[in-house]
């Protein structure tokens, strides 16, 4: 174990906060399309508890600075790479809902454009003493984009014949609501010359929770539940103004989804569900 992760493993982190009818409103109308009236919250937690710092504790991605909860790694570009949940239940309007974070594990690996940083979280949201939710959170840091690196091509996704589809177009009006609901301020979903420049993207970055948040709600849909298992891997950036499709086919135990890039038939994130 290097001295960062001796260091940071094992810090928690606890915050609680009591839904409110507009939250869930806001959930609704920004899923606009894809999330069914009445239908389960797939994702709803994700819009709680986030981590509040004043201008002052920001990093240049406008995120918290790395080394106030999460450890820097001397890496400075952030990137949520996936994860697994398990629901146990449903969180709506009225409930209390606690989350308790602790950092599992960080590790550095040589990847083919660079070195990485992971850092895997374990969450945990609560109300009442019941867990509603249970998560691992996967964040991958790296270094900035070099202009004289080749970019990576995307492999071509597979033909499928999908149980459902929902085609969506993702605008900045839609990344501006999911980044105000979910106080996130990184800066490649609203700055566009940011996330060109600095962070080497083609325009905004679709938020890797808000795809994910669009398989779980099909997920939830076609299983008829919340699913037990859920689990989800970023494989390529989806940016603004970009059709995409969510699709789900059948698989060996539960389902397998995918949200994809229809212009240039990529997968942008992969997912499983039980």
């Amino acid at each position: 174990m290097n001295d960062i992760s001796a260091d940071w493993i094992g810090h928690t982190r606890k915050a609680t906060e009591t839904i409110t009818d507009r939250q869930v409103r806001e959930f609704r109308v920004t899923l606009d399309g894809v999330l069914d009236g009445g239908a389960p919250l797939a994702g709803l937690h994700w819009c709680l508890t986030p981590e509040i710092y004043p201008p002052a504790d920001l990093g240049r991605d406008a995120h918290p600075k790395l080394g106030l909860f999460l450890p820097d790694l001397g890496l400075p570009r952030r990137m949520w790479a996936g994860g697994r949940l398990s629901y146990k239940g449903e969180v709506t309007a009225g409930d209390t809902v606690t989350r308790e974070t602790r950092i599992r594990d960080i590790k550095f690996k040589e990847g083919r454009t660079g070195k990485l940083g992971f850092v895997t979280l374990d969450h945990d949201y609560t109300v009442a003493g019941g867990l509603r939710v249970s998560e691992e959170h996967n964040i991958v840091y790296r270094d900035d984009a070099s202009p004289d690196a080749p970019g990576l091509v995307p492999p071509q996704a597979e033909p499928w014949t999908p149980l459902k589809r929902i085609d969506v177009l993702p605008d900045s009006t839609l990344l501006f609501r999911y980044s105000a609901m979910t106080f996130n301020g990184h800066r490649i979903h609203y700055d566009p010359a940011y996330a060109t420049s600095v962070e080497g993207y083609a325009g905004l970055v679709v938020h890797g929770p808000l795809q994910s948040t669009w398989m779980q709600i099909m997920a939830t849909a076609l299983l008829g539940h919340l699913p037990t298992e859920f689990s989800y891997r970023g494989l390529s950036p989806l940016t603004c103004n970009r059709p995409a499709a969510i699709e789900a086919i059948a698989a060996d135990q539960g389902l397998s989804l995918r949200v994809r890039d229809l212009d240039a038939n990529v997968v942008t994130m992969a997912a499983s569900a039980r």
